[in-house]
């Protein structure tokens, strides 16, 4: 019998923002992520990845599973791997906060620490991690998960935008987010789209890393996006817009979040939401613009946000 946590994966709330948003802009609406079971929407695509990797025979039950993660993956990883019969193996960094590390474990994970320089959040510290995963997965009796590939991660965001359909009666305006993969966000447009909205579709990222406005790397401690110039699973087409925002203010947002709406949440959801209330500004009155609390402030408690 599996473990019952699969079935409580999905159907979060979406709540409207009050307190910070200013007076005339459009309406905000957050994707509470943190109420999956490991507290991230990475739940969602941990179950897509494994499940259909399991009835298509990549892996079978006993065997290890591989990915590269800051931890939000990882964590959801170890859980639904724990929960159908898999082992599993976490190339992480010490530039991602501690408590990922311990929640990965506690779900039975094995981690492995990639050093990062000075704590910081590099395109060359993720191409070592990913290295290292690769070298792992080519061991006999190990599956590579492939956050960034397998086309079952975009598809595991399906049921995410038939929600917010739903929770809306249809009536979105504007989808952003940060991507990391960009399979959150692309899955959760498709899901909208099957469903027969069909917003636009704004992409956010720090202002320390403008990869996606200007091809430049940078450092950066917003844990989960800005990695890859090209995020695989983000289709440039379909993108409107692209706008940066400093993350510096992306920290600030989740203190106020915490204190003024009572929404607990990461840098990246930080992040979210100014680059939501920027186009709510923008949009003005009679709109509505949508965005995702990816994951819970539990797992910063550690870091620096909080502190």
């Amino acid at each position: 019998m599996i473990g019952a946590g699969l079935a409580a994966i999905g159907n979060t709330p979406l709540v409207r923002l009050g307190r910070v948003v200013p007076d005339g802009a459009a309406e905000v609406w957050v994707k509470l992520e943190g109420g999956n079971p490991t507290g991230s929407y990475k739940d969602r695509m941990a179950r897509s990845v494994l499940t259909a990797a399991l009835e298509q025979g990549a892996v079978r039950p006993g065997e290890r599973v591989v990915e590269f993660t800051g931890g939000s993956t990882g964590t959801a990883l170890a859980f639904v791997a724990g929960v159908v019969g898999l082992e599993f193996t976490a190339v992480f960094s010490d530039a991602f906060s501690a408590s990922k590390r311990q929640a990965m474990e506690a779900f039975g994970a094995t981690v492995l620490v990639e050093p990062s320089v000075d704590g910081q959040i590099t395109s060359e510290l993720a191409g070592r991690m990913r290295d290292r995963a690769l070298a792992l997965a080519e061991q006999p009796g190990h599956f590579y998960a492939d956050q960034f590939g397998s086309p079952d991660v975009r598809a595991g965001y399906h049921p995410m935008g038939a929600e917010i359909a739903e929770q809306t009666s249809g009536d979105v305006d504007v989808l952003c987010a940060a991507p990391g993969s960009g399979g959150a966000l692309m899955g959760t447009l498709d899901g909208l789209q099957q469903a027969g909205v069909s917003p636009r579709l704004v992409a956010l990222e720090p202002a320390e890393s403008p990869l996606l406005s200007t091809g430049a790397p940078g450092a950066h401690e917003v844990e989960g996006v800005a990695v890859f110039p090209d995020p695989p699973f983000l289709d440039r087409a379909v993108v409107t817009e692209v706008r940066t925002v400093a993350q510096a203010r992306a920290f600030d947002m989740c203190r106020r979040l915490a204190r003024e709406e009572g929404v607990f949440g990461g840098g990246s959801t930080g992040l979210n939401v100014c680059g939501a209330i920027d186009l709510a500004v923008d949009l003005g009155p009679g709109h509505r613009v949508v965005t995702f609390g990816c994951d819970s402030g539990l797992k910063y408690l550690g870091g620096h946000i909080y502190s």
